[in-house]
C-alpha cells in the first residue's frame, strides 16, 4: 500500500502541471474566429472537465461510498451549480483572483474528500460536517478554477455569454461521462468498495493526489509567479 501511495504521489506531481491545460490548436481557434462557437466551446468544456485531474478526483471522493444513484445525482448537481455560480460571472466580470491559490484550495478539497472517506473528520470533530452545503462550496471554487483558466486564454468578447454557456455545458457533459466511468468502476469491481484494505489504500492515495495538487500550485504561486 504504501509503495502504490508513494508512485501516485510522484504521477501527481507530474500531472498537476498538465490538469489545467488547454491543446493549442483549441486556444488558436478560439482566437481565430470570431462570435459564438457553441460547439467548440461544449467541446472545450467537456474536454477540459474529462482531462481535470484535481476536478475528477474530488468527485471520485464524493461517490466513493455512495450507493443509490439518486443520492449521487442530487451531489453531483449541487456540484454543478456551485461551479456554475462562479465560472460564467468569473469570466464575463474579470473576478481578479489567483489561479494558484484557488487551484491549491481546489487540491485541499481533493484532500479533504480522501480525509473524509477514511473517517478522518469523524475522529477529528466528532461528526462529519453536512455532505451538501461541502460539496456546494467546492463547486465554487471548482468553477473558480475554471474562470481563472479561461481568463488566461483571452476569450473573445463577441459572443461570450453564449460561449461560457456552451463551455459549461460542456463540462457537464464531460462530468457525466467521467462519473458514468467511476460509477461503473465502483459497482462492477465492488472490491474497490468492500475490500476494507483496498479502499483504504484508494482514499489515501486520493489524499496523497491532493496534497500534491496543493504542493505544485503553492510553490508556482510562490517561486513561480
Amino acid at each position: 500500500m504504501g509503495k502504490f501511495v508513494f508512485c501516485l504521489f510522484l504521477l501527481s506531481l507530474g500531472i498537476c502541471a498538465e490538469a489545467h491545460e488547454v491543446d493549442h490548436e483549441d486556444i488558436l481557434k478560439m482566437h481565430a474566429v470570431a462570435g459564438v462557437q457553441l460547439g467548440h466551446y461544449i467541446w472545450l468544456g467537456a474536454k477540459h472537465m474529462v482531462t481535470g485531474y484535481d476536478h475528477l478526483l474530488f468527485l471520485l471522493g464524493v461517490i466513493f461510498y455512495i450507493v443509490r444513484l439518486r443520492d449521487v445525482l442530487i451531489l453531483v448537481s449541487l456540484f454543478a451549480l456551485g461551479h456554475s455560480v462562479t465560472l460564467i460571472p468569473g469570466v464575463l466580470f474579470s473576478w481578479s483572483v489567483n489561479a494558484y491559490l484557488i487551484d491549491a484550495i481546489i487540491g485541499f478539497s481533493v484532500v479533504y474528500k480522501g480525509v473524509d472517506n477514511l473517517g478522518g473528520l469523524t475522529t477529528i470533530f466528532g461528526e462529519r460536517p453536512k455532505e451538501k452545503i461541502v460539496v456546494f462550496v467546492f463547486g465554487l471554487f471548482h468553477g473558480l478554477g475554471l474562470a481563472t483558466k479561461l481568463q488566461t486564454l483571452a476569450v473573445r468578447d463577441d459572443g461570450l455569454l453564449a460561449n461560457l454557456l456552451a463551455f459549461n455545458i460542456g463540462v457537464e457533459l464531460g462530468q457525466v461521462v467521467a462519473l458514468l466511468v467511476a460509477l461503473c468502476l465502483l459497482n462492477y469491481v465492488p472490491v474497490l468498495r468492500d475490500n476494507r484494505i483496498v479502499a483504504t489504500s484508494v482514499n489515501v492515495a486520493i489524499v496523497a493526489a491532493g496534497v500534491a495538487l496543493i504542493a505544485y500550485q503553492l510553490n508556482q504561486y510562490f517561486y513561480a509567479a
